[in-house]
C-alpha cells in the first residue's frame, strides 16, 4: 500500500523512571514493547516498509526488530545525533524512502495506542488529492491538545494551540498523531535542524494554499504519555478495548507470559500483566496493572493501576494504588503507596515507611 516512517526518538521525560533505562516504544505494554503493537497494525493494513526515526536510547531497537522479517516488514533506523523536533525527524529519514513524489507516506508517533483505520485515511488522503492527510479524534476536553477545526468537508481551516479560555474553544477536533504526507511535501520540509510539523510546517502549508485534510476517527484512542496512561493503555489491550495483533495471547482479564509464575490463590483481574520471570505470590491481588519481568510480588500484596519495573520487589500486604515502581526498586512490607508515587530504579523504601493510615 504505502511505506512509513515511526517517530520513535522522544525521551518519554513525563514517564520517568520507566524510561530511564528503556526508550519509551520499548516499555512493554501487553507483553510486549509498545512499539510492537504499532508494527503489527501498520503491517495488517498493508504497510511493508517501515523507517524508524530513533534518537535516544537508539541503540535498543535494532537489537530487538532486527529487519523487520519476523513480523513481515522491511525496517531500516536512522537516529538523529541532535533532536531535531517533529517535521526534522521526518525530513531526517526522507533519503530512506522508496517513494515517489506524489506518492503517500504514512506518519505515527511512537507514544498514541489508537483504533485508526488506517487504509481509510490512506484512502480518503488519495481521494481528495491532498498534500497532507491527518487522523482527528474528538476529545472532551481538548484544552491540552492543539485544535484543528475543519470545514463541512473535512478540509483543515487552522491550527489552533492549547486554548486558554472557552472562547478559543472553537471545535473538539484535535490532532491524534498519524498523518499521510505526499512524498514532495516531506521533500520540502528544512533540513538539519529542528522543525515542529505542529507548529511550523503545517501552518505554513496553510498559509501557502495547500490541501490539508482532516479525517476525525474516534475509536479508541489513547496518548500514552504518562505512567497512568501507559498502564490503562496496556491493561486496554489485554482486555480486548484496543486492537492489536500483536497481543501476544487471547484478551480476556489477565495475560500471563510463559515464564511467570502466579500462585493459585493470587487474584489477577482488569487486564492485569505479568511478564517473563515474574512471580505473585499467594494472597497477593492485583487489578490493571503491569508487572515487568523478573519483579516479585510477595504475598499479601495489593497492586491496583500500577506498573512495576524490571526486578522490583513488592513487599508483603504492601498496597500500592496508581504508582510506578521503577527497575529494580524495593518497596519494603506493609508500605502504603498513592496515586501519583514513583519510585526510583534501584531505591529502597524500608518495612513500614511510608504510610496513609496507622500501623494498627
Amino acid at each position: 500500500m504505502t511505506e512509513a516512517i515511526l517517530l520513535v526518538g522522544g525521551k518519554g521525560t513525563r514517564l520517568r523512571p520507566l524510561t530511564v533505562h528503556t526508550p519509551k516504544p520499548m516499555v512493554p505494554a501487553a507483553g510486549v514493547p509498545f512499539l510492537t503493537h504499532q508494527l503489527a497494525r501498520a503491517r495488517a493494513a498493508g504497510v511493508e516498509h517501515i523507517v524508524l526515526a530513533t534518537s535516544y536510547l537508539a541503540e535498543v531497537f535494532e537489537p530487538y526488530f532486527g529487519d523487520g522479517a519476523a513480523l513481515g516488514l522491511h525496517i531500516e533506523y536512522v537516529t538523529e545525533e541532535e533532536p531535531l523536533g517533529t517535521g526534522g525527524a521526518i525530513r531526517n529519514v526522507a533519503a530512506r524512502l522508496h517513494s515517489g513524489p506524489d506518492d503517500p507516506v504514512l506518519i505515527f508517533n511512537g507514544d498514541i495506542l489508537t483504533g485508526l483505520d488506517i487504509r481509510a485515511l490512506v484512502a480518503m488522503h488519495e481521494r481528495t488529492d491532498a498534500d497532507v492527510s491527518l487522523h482527528l479524534t474528538k476529545v472532551t476536553d481538548p484544552r491540552a491538545y492543539g485544535l484543528v477545526p475543519t470545514d463541512d468537508t473535512g478540509r483543515v481551516l487552522a491550527f489552533l494551540e492549547k486554548p486558554q479560555t472557552p472562547e478559543e474553544i472553537v471545535t473538539d477536533q484535535i490532532n491524534a498523531g498519524a498523518y499521510v504526507f505526499r512524498r514532495s511535501v516531506i521533500d520540502a520540509i528544512p533540513q538539519g535542524r529542528p522543525v515542529s510539523v505542529e507548529r511550523e510546517t503545517f501552518p505554513e502549508l496553510l498559509s501557502a494554499g495547500a490541501h490539508l485534510q482532516g479525517m476525525v476517527d474516534s475509536t479508541y484512542w489513547l496518548d500514552l504519555g504518562t505512567p497512568a496512561a501507559f498502564v490503562r493503555g496496556s491493561a486496554d489491550l489485554v482486555l480486548g478495548r484496543a486492537p492489536s495483533p500483536a497481543v501476544p495471547g487471547r484478551c480476556g482479564d489477565r495475560l500471563v507470559l510463559p515464564t511467570a509464575r502466579v500462585a493459585a490463590d493470587a487474584k489477577l483481574t482488569g487486564g492485569t500483566v505479568v511478564g517473563e520471570g515474574a512471580f505473585v505470590a499467594e494472597g497477593a491481588r492485583v487489578f490493571g496493572s503491569t508487572i515487568l519481568p523478573g519483579a516479585v510480588i510477595e504475598p499479601g500484596a495489593v497492586i491496583t493501576d500500577s506498573l512495576i519495573g524490571n526486578r522490583a520487589r513488592v513487599g508483603e500486604r504492601a498496597i500500592l494504588t496508581g504508582t510506578v515502581i521503577g527497575d529494580g526498586a524495593t518497596v519494603g512490607a506493609d508500605n502504603e503507596l498513592r496515586e501519583g508515587a514513583r519510585v526510583w530504579c534501584d531505591a529502597m523504601i524500608p518495612a513500614g515507611a511510608v504510610r496513609f493510615s496507622s500501623d494498627q
